[in-house]
């Protein structure tokens, strides 16, 4: 049995993961291929529990740095050795809403955690696991964020001031530009141009 992929959809709020992934399934699903999703931080029981944690803007204790940091990549282990690896082990493609790359955009581009300590937590976490492709959604922090805002009540990290998300955009530029598994897409064009992007991004990816 063939291993499956694990292709995966980053982004910053309001760059259109959601439907994305509804663009990336309907591809998959045309190709006969068997997948299941994902959603980091989260993905199994456990991990939600951490996902709460992060996300609550209602704890009147303070979330550290080094507290977010870790509990993001305690979610991601629990994800990555409970569901992710059974499945592609079993020949499933595993469709992921953000992965590493979103702690190395949020955490080192956006909290300014070094990358040093952000590359010795990864390498314990997932032993050199990553996406076989990454599709990044690329818009500019005032369009989603005003996208976010319209969808509802922003959560803690949703709430951080404009210059954390323009250090987080800047990181995922750096990243993206330096590995060729990473796809950029324009997501502040229309929709339709955006999902024809994304459907050229994965036809070329099977076709290789």
């Amino acid at each position: 049995m063939n291993r499956g992929k694990f292709i995966v959809i980053e982004g910053m709020e309001g760059a259109g993961k959601s439907s994305a992934i509804s663009v990336v399934e309907k591809h998959l699903q045309q190709h006969g291929i068997n997948y299941i999703n994902t959603r980091e931080p989260g993905g199994t029981p456990l991990a939600e529990q951490l996902r709460n944690i992060v996300k609550s803007a209602d704890f009147e204790e303070v979330l550290t740095q080094q507290t977010e940091l870790f509990l993001m990549y305690a979610s991601r282990s629990q994800l990555l050795e409970n569901r992710i690896l059974p499945a592609l082990t079993q020949g499933k493609w595993v469709v992921g809403d953000r992965h590493d790359l979103s702690s190395r955009a949020y955490q080192g581009g956006g909290r300014q955690i070094d990358d040093k300590i952000l590359a010795i937590i990864a390498d314990i976490t997932l032993q050199g696991f990553k996406p076989d492709l990454t599709l990044y959604l690329d818009i500019s922090p005032e369009i989603g964020l005003s996208r976010a805002k319209a969808r509802g009540k922003l959560d803690r990290i949703e709430l951080e001031q404009l210059d954390f998300f323009h250090r987080v955009r800047n990181k995922y530029r750096q990243l993206a530009n330096a590995d060729k598994s990473i796809v950029t897409i324009d997501a502040s064009q229309t929709i339709d141009k955006v999902h024809h992007d994304i459907s050229s991004a994965l036809t070329h990816y099977l076709d290789l």
